[in-house]
Formats: C-alpha cells, sequence, structure tokens
C-alpha cells in the first residue's frame, strides 16, 4: 500500500489550542515528549495586562484578546 495518503505531520501551534488549562496542559506535554508538565504559579502581570501562567517548562503563557494561547517574554 503507497504510504502517500499518511499525513506528515501532527504540527499544532500554540494559539491553535483551546483557551483551557487543560488544553494548554495537554499540548505542552506533547510536546516536551510525554513528559507532565505543570503550572507552577498565576500571576496579574500589569505589563501583559493580564493572569500570566507560569509553567514548569520554564515559560509562561498568557491569553491574549482573542483567548489565544502566547508565550510571555519576561
Amino acid at each position: 500500500m503507497s504510504s502517500a495518503f499518511v499525513k506528515e505531520g501532527d504540527t499544532q501551534w500554540l494559539y491553535e489550542i483551546g483557551p483551557s488549562m487543560n488544553a494548554l496542559l495537554f499540548f505542552l506535554q506533547r510536546e516536551n515528549g510525554g513528559v507532565r508538565i505543570y503550572e507552577r504559579k498565576t500571576y496579574y502581570n500589569t505589563i501583559e495586562k493580564r493572569d500570566v501562567h507560569q509553567m514548569s517548562d520554564g515559560l509562561s503563557y498568557a491569553k491574549d484578546d482573542d483567548s489565544k494561547w502566547y508565550i510571555v517574554w519576561d
């Protein structure tokens, strides 16, 4: 059977995942080779003017005005 119909990649971008914390955790775990990622803390960032979630992967994430996740560079 030909492999021409096999999907080449299941890449998904951070801004494409759902707005829930569970969606973010699932995405980060998948992106980190199955290693469990957890939330370390949540705080209000006055520069971003929104809640920021600091995660165990060393990065911080927030949702924009359209509820799309993005990385906050401190």
